[in-house]
């Protein structure tokens, strides 16, 4: 299944009552002051399109960014937002590609079936001259049921022991902050990467604010000794952007994917972590 969809392919759909709209926006990091992504939403959206607030939906029991909630929790977020698992969901985000993948992750995580990303995003769909509105978007109550795939997900003991498999962990951090060279966003916690890891940085899968196309994907990742075929681990610093290569890896063929959700910001902390830097 292409996870991707066209801006004209979501426009001809806009009144399927079976299409649900979600913009999943999170603020970039590191931009002062921060960036409120649920305003520039409640200013401009796509017609129907309901605000997914990943930190909102994250689990809060625990101090690490953006966990996965417990699936009684998500079922309960999502029933009350009107999306339903059974519906085809379409997501976006304002601008390039950063934290859409991750509530398709998410979802996809959960049990959703049909789930999309928007190519391009909100700036495709109006670059194409397509309709947007303004306010909130209210939908009635749904059923969503989670179940969790726990084949998705890595914990940190999966995660360590897949190390020491020598299995393959791409890490989509930035080239210095994987290298050691630069600091980690997070305060308390040293850069580095993890033994045997490989850095694939977000950013180099995206051109022209969407995906590169499945050709250039696999050429990319064939570049860095990825092999497809065989087990893969993502991981960043906290969760997000290892939904992206996720994402990619899936759009580029790769059938065996997982990813860490706990990510550097959990695996740094610990004592007995290993953590390798670039000199």
């Amino acid at each position: 299944m292409n996870p991707l969809v066209t801006p004209a392919w979501l426009a001809a759909r806009l009144q399927d009552p079976n299409i649900i709209i979600l913009d999943a926006t999170l603020p970039p990091v590191g931009v002062t002051p921060p960036i409120d992504t649920q305003a520039r939403y409640l200013a401009q959206h796509i017609p129907g399109a309901i605000f997914f607030d990943i930190e909102d939906l994250s689990d809060h029991a625990t101090t690490l960014p953006h966990m996965l909630p417990t699936p009684e929790a998500f079922s309960h977020s999502m029933s009350a937002l009107g999306v339903s698992d059974t519906s085809t969901i379409v997501i976006y985000e304002q601008q390039g590609v950063f934290s859409a993948p991750r509530a398709w992750w998410m979802l996809r995580t959960f049990g959703a079936q049909n789930v999309y990303i928007l190519d391009g995003g909100l700036r495709a769909w109006t670059d194409s001259n397509l309709p947007t509105e303004s306010g909130p978007v209210h939908r009635a109550l749904a059923s969503f049921h989670a179940k969790l795939n726990r084949n998705a997900v890595a914990d940190l003991a999966q995660l360590k022991d897949r190390l020491a498999q020598h299995q393959q962990i791409l890490d989509a951090r930035s080239a210095p902050r994987f290298n050691g060279t630069a600091p980690e966003p997070r305060p308390g916690l040293s850069s580095g990467h993890m033994p045997g890891a490989t850095n694939i940085p977000f950013t180099e899968l995206a051109e022209d604010g969407r995906l590169k196309p499945a050709d250039k994907l696999r050429e990319y990742f064939a570049t860095k000794n990825v092999d497809l075929a065989q087990p893969i681990t993502t991981t960043c610093g906290s969760g997000v952007t290892a939904a992206v290569i996720a994402l990619s890896l899936e759009i580029a063929g790769a059938k065996d994917v997982t990813l860490y959700d706990g990510s550097w910001a959990e695996y740094a902390q610990h004592p007995d972590s290993v953590i390798e830097k670039t000199s």
